[in-house]
């Protein structure tokens, strides 16, 4: 069956020196640049999961800094608004009482002129009142 002369051990022999060669030819460098290559894929994925986080943290500081630029800008907004309000409704009392000082003014001129209407009425009622008296007694008996 089996023959154990010098022929078995030779060849674990050289199994083991063809390990050894290998090894040190193929396999040494094969894994060195697998680990290589594995720390780089660690690192490279370390280092996005920072610039993730470095992203993330910047889109919540650049939401928020939009955030308060938005309620600034509302409160802007508000502060125009009511400012705007504000003048309009002065405007609206200035001009109110600038029609009322009108309205006044003119109803006394009208009252002036009404006053000076009922003179000159009155001085003409006259003149007429004499000027039928005389007609009617004579010049000699109205003085």
């Amino acid at each position: 069956m089996f023959d154990f002369d010098a022929t078995l051990p030779m060849m674990a022999l050289q199994f083991v020196l063809l390990a050894i060669i290998l090894n040190a030819i193929f396999y040494k460098p094969l894994n060195k640049v697998l680990d290589e290559r594995a720390d780089y894929i660690r690192q490279q994925e370390t280092g996005g999961q920072q610039q993730l986080a470095q992203a993330k943290e910047l889109a919540a500081e650049y939401e928020k800094q939009l955030a308060d630029a938005r309620k600034q800008s509302q409160e802007i907004v508000a502060q125009a608004q009511a400012e705007a309000k504000k003048i309009a409704t002065e405007a609206v009392a200035e001009a109110q009482k600038e029609a009322i000082a009108k309205k006044e003014a003119a109803a006394q001129e009208i009252e002036q002129q009404r006053q000076e209407a009922l003179k000159t009425l009155e001085q003409q009622v006259d003149a007429l009142s004499r000027q039928i008296l005389e007609k009617l007694l004579g010049p000699e008996l109205v003085k």
